[in-house]
C-alpha cells in the first residue's frame, strides 16, 4: 500500500438449519454438546461459560478460497461461540466466534487451541493446516485440534471491514503520497471507513487482544476443559502471553513460537522487523551465486522504475509497493527462496507475474479479486493493542529514530518514513493495551521457540519473552518465521513431548 497504516509493518450471525440433540458424550456433526462450565467462572458470565456448542458441517461457514478448501477437509466440524461484545456489559450485545475442531484420534489429553498470528489470520483454517502437518505425531492422537477466528476475523461476526475489493486494488497501484498532509488525510479517511463499515466505535473498541483472551477462556470452558493447552505463532504469542497474565491458574501448557516481545513499543518493533528482513535478504543473496539477481544494488535498480511506471501483469499492474510486499513475503521462509529467484528472474525480463502472486497471497486476494479481511483486522487490532503517537514532537523524534536505525536497508529504501500521523492516531477509540512486563505469577513453565534468522519476529524477542515468562527457550538455527511443525524433528519432538506429556525440553535447547 502507498502508506504505512500502522507504525509497523452491519452483519447478521450465521444461522445453519438442522435438527439437534443434546448429548453429554462424544459428539457427532450436527448435534448440540454441553460440557461446561469448567473451571472458575467470572461474575456475570455463567451463561457464556456454560453454553452449548452446536457442531455442524463446516462447509456452510466457508467464505473465501482458503476456508472453502480447509472447511471441506474430512473429519472437521464447526460451531459458533457466543460472547459479549463488551465484557463490562455481559448482559448487553453478543457477538459470535467461529470455532473448528478436529477430534483426537486416540486417548484424549485435552483440546489444543491454536492461533496462527497476523493479527487477523484465521485460526479455523490454520488448525486444519497444522493438524495436517502434525498427522504423524501424537498431537492429533491425543488432542482435539481447535482453531478459532478471533473476534472481527473470518467467520466471527461482526467482521472488521475497511476497504472493499475495488478500493484495495486501487490502493495498491495508487501513486505514492509524498507530503505529510496527504498521508494524514489518507490515514484519517481509512480510519473513518473502518469505523463505518465494521459496525461503529463500540465494535472497534473491543477487538483487541484483551478481549480475545477472554473469549478463549469462555471457549476453554465450553469445550469442557479445566485447563488451557495452547499453540500460538507470531502475534499468537501476544495472545498467549496475555492469557497467561489474565488467567494464570487456567493454563496447562503453552508453546509460543515466533515471539512478540511484550515489553517492546511499536517503534522498536518496526526497527526490529526492518533489520530482520534485511538479514533474511542478505542470507538469500549469500546463497544466490547462480541467480539472475545477486545483489541488493541490482534488485533496487530493477525496482526503481516501478515507482513511476507499474509493470503490466495481465489486466493489472505491479506497483513498487506490491513488488516490495511480494519480496518480503518470500523472505518469511527459505523454502520460498526458489520462488523468489523465479520472481526476480522474471523481473529482469520485464515480467511481474510471480511477484504479483506473492503479494496477492500476502494481502489475502484470491483469483476472483476478493480479499479476506486480514489486512483490515491487522490494522484494527494493532490500533487498540498499541499506544499511538499523536504528539508532533514525539512523532518527529520517533521518525528520526526509525530513519537512523534502518538507514540503507532494503525496506527503508523502498518504503521511506515520513513524519506523519499514522492511521491509529485517527482511530475513534483508545488503545486497551500497553507494552509491559507480564505479571504471570503461578503459571506453569511454558515453552518459547525462537528462530535465529526470523525476519518478522527477531530472535531477541523470543529470548526476551522467555525471560519475561520464566519459560524454557528452544533456539532454532534457520532463516524463517516460526519453527514448530515445520520440518525440524528436534524442535517438533521437544514440542510434542511437552504438550502431550508435559515433559519440558532441556534448558536452552538448540536445534
Amino acid at each position: 500500500m502507498r502508506t504505512s497504516r500502522v507504525i509497523v509493518l452491519a452483519a447478521a450471525a450465521l444461522v445453519v438449519s438442522g435438527c439437534t440433540t443434546t448429548i453429554t458424550g462424544t459428539p457427532i456433526v450436527g448435534v448440540t454438546e454441553q460440557l461446561g462450565p469448567k473451571g472458575p467462572v467470572p461474575a456475570g458470565l455463567d451463561r457464556y461459560y456454560g453454553q452449548a456448542l452446536v457442531w455442524r458441517d463446516c462447509r456452510a461457514m466457508a467464505h473465501d478460497d482458503e476456508s472453502k478448501g480447509a472447511f471441506a477437509t474430512k473429519g472437521v466440524e464447526c460451531a459458533l461461540l457466543s460472547v459479549p461484545l463488551d465484557y463490562t456489559k455481559p448482559d448487553g450485545r453478543t457477538i459470535t466466534i467461529g470455532v473448528l475442531r478436529q477430534r483426537a484420534s486416540g486417548e484424549k489429553v485435552g483440546s489444543l487451541m491454536i492461533n496462527p498470528g497476523g493479527p487477523g489470520a484465521s485460526g479455523m483454517s490454520a488448525a486444519v493446516y497444522i493438524a495436517g502437518k502434525a498427522k504423524k505425531t501424537a498431537l492429533v492422537q491425543r488432542f482435539d485440534i481447535i482453531g478459532f477466528d478471533p473476534r472481527g476475523v473470518g467467520v466471527s461476526e461482526p467482521r472488521i471491514e475497511c476497504l472493499d475489493d475495488a478500493e484495495m486494488d486501487a490502493e495498491r497501484v495508487a501513486p505514492s503520497l509524498d507530503t505529510v498532509p496527504e498521508v494524514e488525510a489518507d490515514n484519517k479517511e481509512f480510519a473513518e471507513k473502518c469505523a463505518q463499515r465494521s459496525g461503529g466505535a463500540e465494535v472497534l473498541a473491543n477487538v483487541g487482544t484483551r478481549d480475545v483472551v477472554r473469549d478463549m477462556d469462555v471457549l476453554r470452558s465450553a469445550l469442557g476443559e479445566e485447563k488451557l493447552d495452547y499453540l500460538g505463532y507470531s502475534y499468537g504469542t501476544r495472545i498467549g502471553t496475555a492469557y497467561a497474565e489474565a488467567f494464570p491458574a487456567n493454563v496447562r501448557s503453552m508453546i509460543l513460537d515466533g515471539a512478540v516481545d511484550p515489553n517492546q513499543d511499536p517503534v522498536q518493533q518496526v526497527i526490529g522487523q526492518v533489520k530482520g528482513f534485511e538479514q533474511a535478504l542478505d542470507a538469500y543473496f549469500a546463497q544466490c551465486a547462480k541467480c539472475e539477481v545477486k545483489t541488493k544494488a541490482r534488485l533496487e535498480e530493477l525496482l526503481k522504475p516501478l515507482e513511476d511506471a507499474p509493470l503490466k501483469v495481465d489486466d493489472r499492474a505491479l506497483s513498487l509497493s506490491d513488488a516490495t510486499t511480494g519480496i518480503a513475503a518470500a523472505l518469511y521462509n527459505d523454502e520460498y527462496w526458489p520462488i523468489l529467484t523465479q520472481a526476480l528472474k522474471e523481473l529482469t525480463q520485464g515480467k511481474g507475474d510471480t511477484l504479483m502472486l506473492l503479494a496477492d497471497a500476502y494481502l489475502g486476494r484470491d483469483d476472483e479479486g476478493e480479499y479476506t479481511n486480514l489486512m483490515a483486522a491487522l490494522t484494527a487490532i494493532r490500533c487498540v493493542d498499541e499506544p499511538r503517537i499523536t504528539d508532533r514532537a514525539q512523532l518527529e523524534s520517533t521518525s528520526r529514530e526509525i530513519v537512523e536505525a534502518t538507514k540503507g536497508t532494503f525496506m527503508a529504501d523502498t518504503e521511506p518514513q515520513l513524519p506523519a500521523l499514522d492511521t491509529c492516531a485517527f482511530w475513534p477509540v483508545p488503545n486497551t493495551s500497553e507494552p509491559h512486563q507480564p505479571k504471570v505469577a503461578g503459571i506453569p513453565t511454558l515453552v518459547v521457540i525462537s528462530t535465529t534468522g526470523d525476519p518478522a519476529t527477531p530472535y531477541a524477542a523470543g529470548v526476551n519473552l522467555a525471560k519475561s515468562l520464566n519459560a524454557r527457550l528452544i533456539t532454532y538455527k534457520a532463516t524463517q518465521h516460526t519453527a514448530f511443525l515445520d520440518g525440524s524433528s528436534c524442535v517438533d519432538n521437544a514440542g510434542v513431548d511437552y504438550l502431550v506429556e508435559l515433559k519440558l525440553p532441556t534448558q536452552d535447547l538448540t536445534c
